[in-house]
């Protein structure tokens, strides 16, 4: 009875002991998780490279392309003083020489000191020479409060775009152009911005129902300490993110409505199997590191075979996959691109091999290898819908990169203060991350928009131009 209860004891604990090893390469953990309290991803190279550092032997230089001679600034000529052969005086001015070839162009790119541009709009107290009562006239809209359109806008831009903090912004504002702002003013200027962009959020916000395809993911947030998520959605054309108080299917309803019509790419927690009962692309990324920390973690023989068993199928998928993109890892094998319906019917025996492999351990006697083959068995045609629809991964990659820049912001702020604080941290992101995936300016957008703002006319919309 005693070493039974040992045996549990010590079961238990390599149990816990293996949970503790648990990172983000063996687990659904997100990377910014992986801690002093954890077992250290591994880094770097397996095997150490035997080139040199650097470029190597016949890699393709790259420099800085000069810009055309019509549009720099300033142009000077440098002329020798004297012939380096016979030491005879050379003329001074460009006119008097002769020159043979064109000349050696070096271009030096320099930014100007950077001083403030004030502008004072004085109203004068008009008196009318018929009722002798005084007008004066009102201020532009666009010129409301004490900064401008585009000292607003850069405000907002160093901060959801280079995440710096606003007593940062405060100081660089001060240093770099000797402009005294105090730290209210910044945070105005980074709520007007959340104003001026608020409509066309929202009409993304409205596309997103409508979307073919659509990449979701979610992580905390915090507001005063309070437990939030922040949850963002990556269509082909633009990205959306919400912050809000639940991590359930509300959120999808509220935003994707009762049924969403389109193909929902996500990581295979239980929240969005629930809602979405239609198309689905599960990620095989999420899939290899559940099978990586099984393997990592087991002593029985027959789970470490379908662990071996299962990472083969996922190799011999993805050698397909980049065949049929063309991408390096295909070309490095000399292997001959393929098209869609090649990749089709060479991974029917995958697909085969996956579901009898998941279906022959259903009843496993280790639990996590039992969960994995039930997932598998029961989901395992939504992990294929990326070999036939066009524009679906086969990882859930574009939300958790849009989720990064989240995360890291978080790591800075700490989250927000308030409600006005969240729906601002989504529209900001929302609309750079939008920006980037258009190829727009993202400076350029929100300048535009705090001047349409203050005009109280409509900002640029973002959503998808169709042809």
């Amino acid at each position: 009875m005693k070493i039974s209860e040992q045996e549990k004891q010590i079961t238990d604990l390599e149990r816990q002991l293996a949970l503790r090893k648990r990172n983000s390469t063996n687990s659904s953990k997100p990377p910014s998780s992986d801690g002093l309290a954890g077992e250290q991803r591994p880094r770097g190279r397996k095997h150490k490279s035997q080139r040199k550092r650097g470029g190597q032997l016949g890699h393709p230089g790259h420099h800085r392309p000069l810009i055309p001679t019509a549009e720099v600034d300033v142009l000077k000529v440098l002329l020798p003083g004297k012939c380096e052969h016979c030491g005879r005086k050379l003329p001074q001015k460009p006119d008097q020489v002769t020159t043979a070839g064109e000349p050696r162009r070096h271009q030096v790119t320099e930014i100007p000191e950077i001083q403030p541009h004030t502008t004072e709009y004085q109203c004068p107290q008009v008196v009318c020479e018929h009722c002798q009562r005084t007008t004066q006239a009102p201020l532009p809209e666009e010129v409301r409060g004490n900064f401008g359109p585009h000292l607003t806008a850069l405000i907002a831009y160093w901060t959801v775009v280079c995440r710096v903090p606003r007593r940062l912004v405060e100081a660089m504002l001060a240093d770099v152009w000797s402009l005294e702002m105090s730290l209210g003013s910044t945070q105005k200027a980074w709520e007007e911005v959340s104003q001026a962009v608020e409509q066309p959020c929202q009409q993304l916000q409205e596309q997103l129902p409508h979307e073919a395809v659509l990449n979701v993911d979610e992580t905390g947030w915090r507001t005063n300490g309070d437990k939030r998520w922040i949850w963002v959605f990556v269509a082909k054309e633009f990205v959306f993110y919400a912050v809000a108080s639940k991590r359930s299917a509300a959120v999808l309803v509220s935003l994707l409505g009762a049924v969403f019509r389109g193909i929902l790419c996500n990581d295979r927690w239980r929240v969005y199997l629930k809602y979405h009962s239609g198309r689905m692309q599960l990620c095989w990324a999420h899939l290899k590191r559940n099978i990586l920390g099984i393997a990592d973690d087991t002593r029985s023989p027959s789970a470490r075979q379908f662990c071996r068993d299962a990472l083969a199928v996922v190799a011999r998928l993805f050698r397909l996959w980049y065949r049929f993109r063309g991408d390096q890892q295909g070309r490095r094998r000399n292997l001959p691109p393929i098209n869609r319906r090649q990749l089709l019917l060479k991974s029917i025996p995958l697909e085969k091999k996956l579901f009898a492999l998941a279906e022959a351990h259903l009843d496993h006697a280790n639990s996590e290898v039992q969960n994995l083959a039930t997932a598998l068995f029961v989901h395992c045609e939504r992990l294929f819908t990326f070999l036939e629809e066009e524009g679906v991964e086969p990882t859930n990659n574009e939300a958790e990169r849009a989720l990064r820049t989240a995360v890291q912001w978080r790591k800075i702020s700490f989250g927000n203060r308030s409600r006005g604080g969240e729906m601002a941290t989504a529209r900001l992101l929302t609309v750079a991350q939008t920006c980037k995936r258009q190829r727009r300016h993202v400076l350029g957008y929100l300048t535009e928009a705090v001047r349409c703002h203050r005009r109280q006319t409509a900002a640029p919309s973002l959503l998808p131009r169709r042809i």
